[in-house]
């Protein structure tokens, strides 16, 4: 019997649209005489919308945009609307078929643990990393003082809050203009895919990137610059994870920008070496660096390790990421693909852990004997 495959995608986030374009991909990669796939699309408002189950591969992004009629059907045109049926999210909850839900979520409401923790209720196998890990990988805060505990080394960052913003603005550029040295980058704490990111090598520069920061979230951080390479590393598996060869990143103009939104997704300019040359030692302490991450969130499925390698060979992790970008031209499948684990294959392996922690889980005692 065919695996029933649950690709949940969209959301309300402000990846919405990298969520569709990761499950456009990894639909028309799947192989449908081992899966069943059922596309369920969560709107910008956060309603769900269940699509047929589908029996080909896709022609345009936009046949995953259901909006919730009577109907359900998928539009054979662009020019079409997909259509499909509201539905309750309790409607994931396996029916008798082996059913595993791959979250294809980016951000907040679908990256940072909430979504999981309606799997784990449900209980049911979902594809990637559990409550724990994606919260606590979401947060760049928290990730932070978790990759500390482990030893792992990493720039300099003041974190903030809005409030202590808004009553003590000027304190607080003074700590961090004492802390770090510009030029510096800031995030909001709980975003990925470099959205609301900035960098700031001046004071000027570095209030504008603050307010444009908090408007995506209550928390930001304020990290350091460095001069350096971004190499990346996948690593996969459960409680024994493996990494993949390494892969850099090389923005166009790639010394007076950094990888943002726009380099990942818009510009299509961006240059990915892999694998890339590293010292062999260098190579091996990253592979430690990334497995101590991975452990230390108690990680499972896939996680991709992000350094910095300064011409000096310093060696700083920058971040995790627990639901990587994962269209055929992401830095993630890539690595594998480098590493002789192609992107059909990968999403197979990656459904295969997702079941295998599931039963682990199962197994364990959750009630007293009389």
């Amino acid at each position: 019997m065919k695996t029933k495959l649950i690709l949940l995608y969209g959301g309300k986030s402000a990846e919405h649209e990298v969520s569709l374009q990761t499950a456009f991909s990894v639909i028309n990669a799947l192989d449908l005489e081992k899966f069943e796939a059922e596309p369920i699309y969560i709107t910008n408002e956060g309603e769900w919308v269940q699509g047929p189950l589908l029996s080909g591969k896709l022609d345009f992004v936009e046949q995953l945009r259901f909006s919730a009629t009577d109907r359900v059907k998928l539009a054979t045109a662009e020019s079409e609307k997909s259509e499909g049926e509201a539905i309750s999210p309790a409607v994931l909850e396996a029916d008798g078929q082996e059913t595993v839900v791959f979250p294809l979520l980016h951000g907040p409401n679908g990256e940072d643990g909430t979504v999981q923790g309606l799997f784990e209720v449900l209980n049911i196998p979902y594809v990637g990393n559990g409550v724990l890990a994606s919260s606590a990988a979401m947060d760049k805060i928290v990730m932070k003082k978790i990759f500390a505990d482990a030893g792992i080394p990493q720039v300099p960052a003041v974190a903030v809050r809005l409030i202590d913003w808004k009553n003590y603005q000027a304190e607080m550029v003074t700590e961090m203009e004492e802390v770090l040295t510009y030029p510096v980058f800031v995030k909001p704490a709980n975003l990925g895919s470099s959205v609301g990111i900035s960098k700031a090598t001046n004071k000027t520069e570095l209030i504008e990137a603050m307010t444009e920061a908090f408007l995506y979230d209550r928390r930001v951080v304020v990290e350091q610059g460095v001069v350096a390479r971004e190499i990346e590393m996948g690593v996969l598996g459960n409680d024994t994870p493996v990494c993949s060869v390494p892969g850099e990143i090389l923005p166009e103009g790639a010394v007076a920008k950094f990888y943002d939104y726009k380099a990942k997704y818009q510009d299509n300019n961006t240059a990915l070496i892999i694998p890339t040359e590293v010292e062999p030692e260098i190579l091996e302490q990253m592979k430690e660096y990334a497995v101590q991450a991975f452990l230390g969130l108690d990680a499972s499925g896939l996680v991709r390790a992000d350094f910095f390698l300064t011409e000096d060979n310093q060696l700083f992790l920058n971040e995790v990421n627990t639901m990587p970008g994962f269209t055929p031209y992401s830095m993630y499948p890539l690595l594998w693909q480098e590493t002789g684990l192609p992107y059909g294959a990968l999403i197979e392996r990656l459904v295969d852990l997702a079941k295998e922690r599931h039963a682990a889980k199962n197994a364990l005692k959750y009630k007293l004997e009389d």
